[in-house]
């Protein structure tokens, strides 16, 4: 009776034993194949640690030898829900959030207030004659190639690191001189 009582608690260790294995063979076979949930987009240029859905796809700079400059590229929000960017930091300059806008007749380079929101599920451009990160007073010249880290700032208080790829750009016929934005000294 001893060794039936003993043979039986074995095959139950050892069926215990082959249940955990196929667990484990399981769960590893899934890693090896689906991406982590917050899995960074493959897309080139994309950085930025995903925080709660969010990525920077493409960002890249305006190369600048002294002044402003700006950063642009592509929000994206994988997440349930919206997100918002209240602010950025750079040790190259202090940033603004900036959109253009119409005032008076005109079209204006100003300070955003209430941040930048990227909606869930989707995403949100920054781009010449759009919204962009203001770099208002550069601390040396960025030129064609540089990368310029950068980190934005979200409403929850988290923040995502982004490095940007300067390029010469002459297009949207932007002027980032001091007086044509509202005012903001270089």
């Amino acid at each position: 009776m001893v060794s039936h009582l003993v043979t039986r608690r074995a095959a139950a260790r050892t069926t215990l034993a082959m249940v955990a294995a196929l667990a484990v063979t399981g769960v590893a076979g899934c890693a090896a194949t689906d991406p982590p949930p917050n899995a960074q987009p493959s897309a080139s240029g994309s950085t930025g640690t995903p925080t709660g859905g969010v990525t920077v796809r493409d960002p890249w700079a305006k190369a600048a030898d002294t002044g402003m400059t700006a950063v642009f590229g592509t929000l994206v929000n994988d997440g349930p829900t919206d997100i918002t960017i209240t602010g950025a930091t750079s040790p190259l300059s202090p940033i603004e959030l900036h959109e253009m806008a119409m005032e008076a007749g005109k079209m204006v380079m100003r300070q955003k207030t209430g941040g930048l929101t990227i909606k869930a599920k989707s995403s949100h451009p920054l781009e010449p004659g759009g919204d962009h990160l203001m770099l208002m007073k550069l601390a040396k010249p960025i030129k064609a190639g540089d990368e310029v880290s950068l980190t934005l700032t979200l409403a929850d208080g988290s923040s995502i690191p982004v490095t940007a790829v300067a390029k010469p750009f002459a297009g949207a016929q932007e002027s980032y001189a001091p007086d044509t934005h509202g005012g903001h000294p270089a």
